[in-house]
């Protein structure tokens, strides 16, 4: 292929078209796209999950992934997730480390390395009736239990803020986990349950926002208190001081296909005080914290077309991110050890061929490097679908995805990204 049949083959992915010369070349010389490898290996199904943890360890040798042997349909309570870490140094080795029954399809048992560890992880379960999360040395197998299961850890790694997954699984389906009912499920906004902060080296855990806290906030100059209030995808920031948390709810407790909910995003300081509703569109999805002071996210402000925008935390800053290049939502990071100057990104399936596409995007020049194109099958929809989920290894050089294009169900693959950004 020479250059020019590259750059007019890929147009339509959004490679070449203005790219420096040196990137051109190097991907015209790899066939459009950098080398892609399997990690993991059927019968049995691997992914990772969310695209906001870490998966790799700082030596970028372990990658965490979980293991089960079905798909197609929602766990039930009793469907255990096996835990484990492919040895990137001798195989791509599947190293069983332990197992859960607090699971969901998008974003697993909440499994991740202890930020700035090289040798614990954490993940939720559940045991004696009770959802948990259980923090272990990879290498000695040592472990302890907390008492409650996390959604996000602050990254000098003290703290954790979690919530209600069975009220989420109740009210989103696929978010939470099943087997532990919600004891406040009949009541729309309840005051004694909601978001908690956990120490992590203790264990101790405080409620800091009720759900009523939120619905008796208007939305909009709209009373919202009687609607079916819940919280997801929260995320703390790069200096452990403050965290995200998306209010949605909707009119009816159980969903109705046609018709969405609304969202809100909320920062807080640690303790849960100084909120600030930072996305009052009611259309906020996918985001990452790009510092302590901005949130990049996928939303639709106020007299402006969807789209990437960076907010200024505690401000009604808004400025668009990636305008005319990143045009579909996606699952937005960016990438570490590169100043912010590289996001890495995907895309739902598109088209006939339902062709998901992980790319990178250069913040200074505003152009766009796809980096593979992986067809999702069709039974890979709604609940159990498999979103790619780009996570990038601490050094920036690697990509691992979620993926079924070989029709192997889904399987952990990485993308080696090195000579694009070192």
């Amino acid at each position: 292929m020479n250059r020019r049949e590259f750059i007019r083959n890929n147009a339509a992915f959004g490679i070449g078209a203005g790219l420096p010369s040196g990137w051109i070349e190097l991907l015209r010389q790899q066939g459009g796209f950098p080398p892609v490898r399997r990690l993991t290996n059927g019968p049995k199904h691997h992914w990772f999950g969310y695209y906001d943890k870490w998966q790799v360890d700082p030596a970028n040798r372990y990658v965490l992934g979980m293991e089960v042997d079905f798909e197609g349909r929602s766990p039930n309570p009793d469907d255990v997730l096996k835990v484990g870490m492919i040895d990137l140094h001798d195989k791509d080795r599947w190293i069983e480390l332990g197992e859960s029954r607090s699971w969901g399809w998008q974003q697993g048992c909440m499994l991740q390395w202890i930020p700035g560890s090289a040798d614990e992880v954490i993940w939720n379960d559940r045991q004696d009736g009770q959802f948990v999360s259980i923090i272990m040395n990879v290498h000695t197998r040592k472990k302890r239990i907390l008492p409650k299961p996390i959604y996000t850890i602050s990254p000098d790694a003290t703290w954790a803020v979690g919530l209600d997954f069975g009220r989420l699984q109740d009210l989103r389906p696929g978010y939470g986990y099943k087997g532990v009912p919600d004891p406040y499920q009949s009541m729309k906004a309840p005051e004694k349950t909601g978001i908690y902060r956990i120490d992590l080296k203790t264990g101790k855990d405080e409620l800091i926002i009720p759900y009523a806290a939120c619905a008796a906030l208007p939305h909009q100059g709209e009373d919202v208190s009687t609607y079916w209030h819940w919280y997801n995808h929260l995320l703390i920031s790069p200096d452990s001081k403050r965290f995200i948390f998306l209010n949605r709810w909707r009119k009816e407790r159980i969903i109705d296909p046609g018709k969405g909910f609304i969202t809100r995003m909320f920062t807080a300081d640690k303790n849960g005080k100084n909120q600030y509703v930072l996305d009052p569109s009611g259309y906020t999805s996918h985001f990452v914290w790009r510092d302590h002071q901005h949130v990049c996210a996928w939303t639709r402000p106020a007299n402006q077309p969807d789209g990437f925008y960076l907010l200024k935390d505690l401000t009604q800053d808004v400025t668009p991110v990636g305008k005319g290049v990143m045009v579909l939502n996606g699952h937005n990071t960016y990438l570490p050890k590169q100043h912010n100057a590289w996001i890495l990104n995907d895309c739902y399936p598109q088209g006939a061929d339902r062709f998901q596409v992980p790319y990178l995007y250069n913040v200074a020049s505003n152009q766009r490097i796809d980096i593979g194109r992986f067809h999702s099958p069709n039974a890979y929809k709604g609940e159990w679908r498999c979103d790619l989920h780009p996570r990038s290894s601490p050094d920036g050089k690697m990509v691992i995805i979620d993926s079924t294009h070989e029709g192997l169900g889904r399987q952990l693959y990485l993308i080696d990204i090195s000579k694009l950004v070192g």
